[in-house]
């Protein structure tokens, strides 16, 4: 006898969450993930998908096909950890020291696994799924690794999807905008080199800490007097060494930060007046300087269309009342948004929230996947697919 449908779904959710606990107690990070990787290529395989493996190092990609329809879509997870020590007592905890799932990589994982199995049970299409599981996220390297790896040569795609769970939002929330949705991230160094001395003869030295202090303060106009307002953006200046001492004035100081934006022009902006601002400083004080400017994450900008697209899969799911169709944008990065530079795509972010209780943040010592939100991530995934290659 049929499972009904709730039975199915009570199933699956069991089964998602023992892959969820399974790999949240086995972390591996950037480039690491080899038995992750074999982990999510075994249960693809006895799904009947096929499979390749170690596409940029360790990413996985599995293939559906179903019909004669011809157009793919692509499902994106993310599998790696952060180097962070866990501080849970859970029973599934981490089993490997410095490696956590604090991001909800394993969650990720497992639903993607979860709407591989809906998918290829039902087969209730036509047309082409691409699982697409990438390796170092948290860097910001993977999707370029695996592009590099000839991705989009090896296996096309029309159109590409991701989430990321999110603690401000309740369980089951799915939210979604239009446009820039996450920050692209770009990472800057400055190194000045002065000529340090006595700190009680500031006169026969060239202070390269007051330079920096000028800089940083500078640094800050670009945002204030040069982007445009109705664009948004962030500079932040995040370390400040020296080789000076409490009574020694340094020869050299560096300053590292980043910046974040959401288009490619205020990028480029940030860096030329960064450029500008470090070489006229120095320059005004007679000091020799380097600057360094490198472009980590490209911003997550969702497609027109295909935002509504998730949106319509979204309100089918969890209904109209739990889909934010505009919310607000992140400026933190998302290693995602590379992939829809190259072809139209969505990226929504998923409710983690639970009712009564304050989600602690991503990247915590003690932040734990919640289960309850494994099915509803699948079942949006396999509704687009349905909806977006209908027989």
């Amino acid at each position: 006898m049929p499972l009904t449908e709730e039975q199915y779904m009570k199933e699956l959710r069991k089964q998602m969450t023992e892959w969820r606990h399974d790999l949240h107690a086995h972390p591996e990070s950037a480039f690491e993930e080899v038995n992750t990787a074999a982990f999510v290529a075994e249960k693809l395989e006895e799904m009947g998908i096929q499979v390749e493996t170690g596409i940029g190092k360790t990413g996985v990609v599995g293939t559906l096909k179903v019909g004669d329809g011809e157009r793919v879509v692509g499902l994106r997870a993310d599998m790696d950890c952060i180097c962070l020590q866990e501080a849970s007592d859970l029973p599934y905890g981490s089993q490997t020291p410095n490696r956590m799932h604090a991001c909800g990589h394993d969650g990720h994982t497992a639903t993607l696994l979860g709407a591989a199995k809906i998918l290829s049970e039902s087969r209730d299409f036509s047309g082409t799924v691409r699982f697409v599981f990438q390796p170092a996220e948290e860097p910001g390297w993977g999707s370029k690794a695996m592009i590099e790896d000839g991705f989009f040569e090896r296996f096309p795609v029309d159109e590409m999807y991701g989430f990321h769970n999110m603690p401000q939002y309740p369980a089951g929330t799915i939210a979604v905008r239009k446009g820039g949705i996450m920050a692209s991230e770009d990472n800057f160094t400055i190194k000045i080199k002065g000529k340090g001395g006595h700190a009680s003869a500031p006169d026969v030295v060239k202070d390269p800490l007051v330079m920096a202090a000028e800089i940083i303060c500078a640094l800050q106009t670009i945002v204030a007097r040069n982007v445009t307002p109705t664009e948004t953006a962030v500079v932040s200046c995040t370390e400040l060494e020296t080789d000076g001492a409490h009574n020694a004035i340094p020869s050299n100081v560096v300053i590292r930060g980043d910046t974040r934006s959401f288009t490619p022009e205020v990028s480029r902006l940030i860096e030329e007046r960064m450029e500008s601002i470090c070489r006229h400083i120095c320059q005004m004080n007679g000091a020799e300087w380097e600057f360094t400017y490198t472009h980590e994450f490209a911003p997550t900008f969702n497609w027109k269309e295909n935002a509504e697209y998730a949106v319509k899969a979204a309100k089918a799911v969890v209904g109209e009342e739990r889909v934010v169709e505009n919310c607000a944008p992140l400026m933190s990065s998302e290693d995602f948004g590379r992939f829809i530079q190259t072809v139209p795509g969505c990226f929504v972010f998923l409710g983690n929230r639970r009712e009564g209780e304050e989600s602690l943040p991503l990247h915590n010592s003690q932040f734990d996947y919640n289960d309850d939100i494994l099915v509803t991530g699948a079942r949006f995934f396999a509704e687009l697919v349905k909806q977006r290659l209908a027989k």
